[in-house]
């Protein structure tokens, strides 16, 4: 079934149940031009990775964390892994400094890489780049054999669903720190994307930054895409380039005589405002397709002499932000006094609602020229298809077989896109759109995510929906986005009466008022009659038997069942799995069954829009959703979502926020559910610390914090580490136990065995000596029973200390060690109790960051003398968590308060991750500056090991260093020199000054961090005393302890040890 070029086939077995795999990985090296050219199989971001990761167009590919994050980058890892002519990968973390790698790569003249050529290709996101931006200001002057290319993926994770859309605002205030000597390019369609890929890497004697639209075009399939003009000459000005190629800086499209115009830069909003010009009198559009380096004179020539209103459309994260667009224009035009320039600061989430709400944008532009109407876009004898299912369901592949049908037809335009919804439904949901058209009709290239929006709160735009899982109906408006009269396919294992009792009120009223053709098909009851027991054979029948039913219903009244043969036989074969077509195209033809309603026999539950939110790239061994890498969409659904399906019932509540007990219903902590927004390493990957920076979300939960309060973060255990306790405990993960809540006065909560010990049983905890004891109860062997209650006794003391500190056990290790004891699984979460939630020093103010809190953490591991390699349990957790990803979270007070009088003096001490509390006060202290406010005397004090590795924060410190936020600010890095400096040392300099404050001017001083400086800490504030104050050593360290009282010596230190839980 699988040809022999190396590419798929829609019935390969790579490609029947799951997306196909890229046709390059078994390829041959002479024949890869071939087999990535003209292969409408293969989407626009495919090609631009394949032309970027050539060993003769990049030297090295640098894959950052977010391009993967958004499905860009995971099929370049798999080429190199085979080699032919892929060059070095290496992967990358965004980070503070993102990019001084590339830099310092770039800046070795001398080097023996440079010298044979350092052509350095980075993916990355807008985001990445906008952290990047202020190292690349210290980039090289490029050279032929020395230069950089970012290709750089759009797509923007926008609100509280976490929404996906196109848009570039995290560069708004990015933009003025790249240097001059960038070059920036942006595309739109798909052949244009692999052209200015290909453009990328003509222009020799520039770095290049090239945008892509990945959150639709680069991703649709069904296009056959020439080969980039590889023969354009390399020579000559950019613009020069530009034009051999068949390009300008800019485009017009729209009225030659329009006196209003609107700039955008190239994008989908772009080419739907350029399509909506081109029909509608006195308007105009100039797409941006470089924007450096700017060509004023250009700018000026490709609008039209009677413009008298341009609107410029800016990419900003909110609508006080100024736009780099509108400084262009209006710079360009200051000099004429005819043309006024108007801002438009359009943020990310108006960007969504533009490109997923109809007519949203055309109401947008209909405001700019007034009395005209703007007619719907796209060709009204295009047929539009939308797919629902489940990711990885044999029949998914559903839409890979229809879109095959056409796409070998000479007279059908394809175009094809799969979107998924990984957060509303455990599982996720797998959404296709095929748009099919005359080719004769196609002039413009519409975003599809504008002429098939999922606006369910509009008309529908779909005239054939197939929903392969039949549960969506019930959960999911997805027959809203049918047009008037279109057909459904539901597969689904219900009767008629079954699915009419299924089905809400909402979705029956809708059935009959937009007089939808319903039909219903049991395509697995037809692959049984075909070929009894399910497996393989029975899934490939299955995906067959779809397809045949789709098509019949797509050929509308003209259908017969050989006619479905005759258009389907020459994509399938006349025998699949030793069954002829022909029987199963009978099958098929005999099982379909037109559903008619009336009226709805029950009200339902409200039902959910389709959410945009996942990229999925599937490889031929693993799934990656959002740069997740997991076995199944299960996995994902549980990384994504809280998979908690019983939970105790909810109590009415008049509170604002009221508490939802299904997050942990055994805490007594008032609990949120935050999002986590950032996750980025500090230390360097090579480092043998992994110090990292957290910060979640916490719009609508109501979260609020004083500044230096913790953040108690409710982890949970490693998956697969459970499901191996699981297989040799000898219980079922799935299957659902009973667990009291604490001090829930005999309420009780169910919850899978999976649920439990991952997300609330402390099984990899350190077990108390009362366990042994309790234990010894359930052991059947003598001496199991004897040697638990020898190490649970007085005597044994000595054996349970060298067990509990030494080889630092856990519950599984005691119950592996003694396995005769082996109470049932719900006693034995009794026993061992809950995870408690570990508490984190907050590294922000809310003063300034608003809905967000930061973490500052450092993963805990270590090894035992047995050998056994430890981790601590939460930040281990905290290490792995996704952008996106929900944490159950709740507040602690602290000793760490800020004085009454923000003019008093402040000494702060911090060791490592202790520095977290004092980035908060310092950010308090920046607003207060900024207001106007006096502050008093700030001393900062921070030890590490090496100032290159573990300077933590140390952009943001040395910020206020400028900024006079710091007063003095002793910094010890005790490795980096030949003898070693701790903050002490740095104090001892400072002594008079310290002795002054805390003497005299009501100064405060504060540590944070592990125990053992407090001694030496405390020796050198007293010494200051005794030096500049005429005091002695008992008298100043009374005083010292008179501090504590009154809250001007404060410590919050941790005892350093080998322990499970950070």
């Amino acid at each position: 079934m699988a040809s022999s070029s190396g590419v798929s086939t829609p019935l390969s077995s790579t490609t029947t149940l799951s997306s196909p795999p890229s046709p390059l990985l078994k390829a041959l090296p002479v024949t890869l031009d071939q087999e990535v050219y003209n292969n409408p199989r293969l989407s626009a971001s495919n090609v631009v990775e394949f032309i970027a990761s050539r060993n003769h167009s990049s030297s090295t590919v640098y894959i950052y964390d977010l391009a993967e994050q958004v499905g860009f980058g995971t099929w370049t890892k798999e080429w190199a892994k085979s080699g032919s002519g892929t060059a070095p990968v290496v992967n990358l973390q965004t980070r503070a400094g993102a990019g001084l790698s590339l830099v310092g790569r770039l800046s070795e003249g001398t080097s023996r890489d440079t010298v044979k050529g350092a052509v350095l290709t980075a993916y990355t996101t807008p985001s990445g780049l906008s952290m990047m931006a202020p190292s690349l200001s210290h980039i090289p002057v490029a050279t032929p054999t020395s230069r950089l290319i970012i290709q750089v993926p759009v797509v923007l994770s926008v609100g509280e669903t976490f929404s996906l859309s196109h848009s570039l605002a995290p560069l708004a205030s990015a933009w003025s720190l790249l240097p001059e000597n960038l070059v920036v390019f942006l595309s739109s369609t798909p052949q244009q994307t692999i052209d200015f890929t290909m453009l990328s890497y003509k222009l020799t004697d520039c770095h290049v930054v090239h945008f892509f639209d990945q959150h639709g075009s680069s991703r649709e399939t069904g296009h056959s895409l020439a080969p980039p003009l590889t023969q354009v000459p390399n020579n000559g000005s950019i613009a020069e380039v530009f034009r051999n190629a068949g390009y300008k800086f800019f485009d017009y499209f729209g009225d030659t005589q329009a006196h209003t115009v609107l700039v955008l830069l190239n994008g989908p909003l772009a080419l739907t405002a350029a399509t909506f010009a081109k029909q509608t009198a006195g308007l105009g559009v100039l797409i941006v397709n470089v924007l450096r380096p700017w060509d004023e004179s250009a700018f000026r020539n490709a609008l039209p002499e009677s413009v008298v209103n341009v609107h410029v459309v800016d990419d900003v994260p909110n609508t006080s932000t100024q736009g780099l667009l509108y400084v262009e224009v209006f710079g360009s035009l200051l000099e004429n006094a005819n043309v006024a320039v108007h801002a438009h600061r359009i943020t990310p989430s108006q960007t969504h609602e533009y490109l997923n709400k109809n007519s949203a944008f055309a109401t947008f532009i209909a405001g700019f020229v007034p009395g005209v109407q703007i007619s719907p876009l796209g060709s009204s004898t295009a047929k539009r298809v939308l797919i629902f299912g489940a990711p990885q369901a044999p029949i998914t592949a559903l839409s890979r077989i229809f879109e095959a049908l056409f796409i070998s037809s000479k007279g059908v335009s394809v175009r094809s896109v799969t979107d998924y919804d990984a957060f509303s439904k455990p599982g996720g949901i797998a959404a296709t759109r095929i748009v099919l058209s005359p080719k004769s009709e196609v002039t413009d290239f519409i975003p599809l995510a504008v002429t098939m929006p999922f606006d369910c709160e509009s008309n529908g735009t779909v005239d054939f929906l197939a929903v392969l899982d039949q549960s969506l109906l019930k959960s999911h408006a997805i027959l809203n986005y049918a047009r008037r009269g279109a057909t459904v396919l539901v597969i689904t294992t219900w009767t008629a009466e079954e699915l009419y009792s299924n089905l809400s009120l909402e979705v029956t009223s809708l059935i009959a008022e937009l007089n939808l053709r319903l039909f219903t098909f049991n395509v697995k009851a037809s692959a049984a009659e075909l070929v009894g027991a399910s497996g393989p054979t029975s899934d490939i029948l299955q995906l067959i038997l779809t397809h045949l039913t789709f098509v019949r219903l797509y050929l509308g009244g003209a259908a017969t069942e050989s006619k479905v043969l005759t258009v389907t036989q020459p994509t399938l074969g006349e025998m699949i799995e030793g069954i002829s077509l022909e029987k199963i195209n009978a099958q098929a033809w005999s099982g379909l069954e037109e559903v008619e309603f009336t009226q709805a026999s029950q009200a339902g539950s409200s039902l959910q829009p389709f959410e945009f939110n996942a990229i999925v790239v599937e490889t031929e061994d693993e799934t990656v959703v959002n740069g997740a890498r997991l076995s199944s969409w299960h996995d994902a659904a549980k990384h994504l979502i809280f998979p908690a399906a019983f939970s105790p019932s909810v109590e009415p509540s008049t509170q604002e926020y009221p508490q939802n007990p299904a997050l942990h219903p055994e805490s007594s902590d008032c609990t949120y559910l935050v999002a986590c927004t950032v996750n980025r390493r500090l230390t360097p990957l090579e480092y043998d610390r992994n110090v990292f920076h957290l910060e979640f979300d916490t719009t609508g939960t109501g979260l609020k914090y004083a500044i230096g309060e913790a953040l108690g973060v409710h982890g949970w255990n490693d998956e697969q580490e459970v499901l191996d306790f699981c297989k040799w405990y000898g219980v079922d993960p799935a299957s659902l136990i009973t667990i009291p809540v604490a001090a829930g006065e005999g309420k009780v909560h169910t919850r899978t065995v999976l649920q439990a010990l991952q997300q609330q049983i402390d099984i990899f905890g350190h077990p108390p000596k009362s366990f042994y004891t309790d234990l010894a109860a359930y052991a059947t062997t003598s001496i199991d029973r004897h040697a638990l209650l020898f190490i649970g006794s007085p005597e044994g003391s000595a054996t349970y200390k060298k067990l509990s500190d030494k080889d630092t056990v856990t519950f599984v290790d005691v119950l592996e060690k003694f396995p005769s004891a082996k109470p049932g699984i719900e006693k034995l979460c009794e026993l061992i109790g809950d995870i408690k939630p570990r508490h984190y020093s907050i590294a922000s103010a809310q003063s300034v960051v608003g809905n967000r809190v930061d973490l500052l953490v450092v993963t805990v591991e270590w090894t035992t003398p047995s050998g056994v390699r430890r981790y601590g349990q939460c930040t281990r957790y905290l290490a792995g968590l996704r952008v996106g990803q929900k944490v159950t979270v709740s507040i602690k007070p602290s000793v760490m308060k800020l004085p009454p009088n923000p003019k008093q003096p402040i000494i702060m001490a911090g060791l490592g991750t202790g520095a977290a509390p004092f980035r908060a006060f310092l950010q308090h202290f920046a607003m207060l500056a900024s207001q106007g406010q006096e502050i008093g005397p700030v001393y900062y004090y921070f030890g590490s090991r090496y100032q290159a590795s573990e300077y933590l924060y140390g952009e943001e410190i040395e910020a206020f260093i400028l900024d006079g936020i710091i007063t003095r600010a002793g910094l010890a890095f005790s490795r980096d020199g030949p003898k070693k400096v701790y903050i002490q040392h740095k104090m001892l300099e400072d002594s008079e000054a310290l002795a002054k404050m805390l003497h005299d001017d009501e100064g405060v001083f504060y540590l944070c961090g592990p125990t053992w400086p407090v001694p030496d800490v405390y020796q050198a504030l007293v010494n200051a005393l005794v030096k500049y104050k005429g005091s002695d050593p008992v008298r100043a360290g009374e005083y010292l302890e008179s501090l504590k009282e009154e809250e001007r010596y404060v410590l919050e230190v941790t005892i350093i040890y080998f322990h499970l839980h950070p």
